[in-house]
């Protein structure tokens, strides 16, 4: 291994002990989608987008929050709309917070338009969407 391979590792390593308990996975239709673009002063950006997901075979819903903020460009976020089917990867809140009920987006895969906010190999989004079954 190189110093680059080993210094990834170990970020990889940190960053799952940290999060790990807290990384979550939820696919379902999007129930609302609000955006919120507040530019100040034409220098500095702010987006906020909140997501209501349904998930399969659930009768609950989870809300999710992504926000981004910053210099001199517009932070890009990927076209969503009502009834898509989406991948969203984030971390939950955490308990004892008064956000633990929310998931801060790290990732979001539209899977009816095939887009994702940030690329992803496609491997993985084809082996997400297999659903194995046992049957009896």
């Amino acid at each position: 291994m190189g110093f680059r391979e080993k210094l990834a590792k170990y970020y990889q390593d940190s960053y799952l002990r940290k999060y790990g308990d807290r990384l979550t996975q939820i696919r379902g239709n999007v129930l609302s989608v609000k955006i919120e673009a507040k530019p100040i002063l034409w220098i500095f950006h702010r987006l906020r987008v909140v997501l209501i997901v349904r998930p399969e075979r659930s009768k609950g819903v989870v809300s999710c929050v992504y926000k981004k903020n910053r210099w001199f460009k517009k932070p890009a976020f990927i076209s969503i709309s009502m009834g898509n089917l989406v991948i969203v990867q984030g971390l939950k809140g955490k308990k004892g917070k008064e956000n633990r009920e929310t998931i801060e987006i790290l990732n979001v895969l539209n899977l009816t338009t095939k887009k994702d906010l940030v690329p992803v190999d496609n491997n993985a989004v084809k082996k997400s969407n297999k659903v194995q079954y046992k049957y009896k």
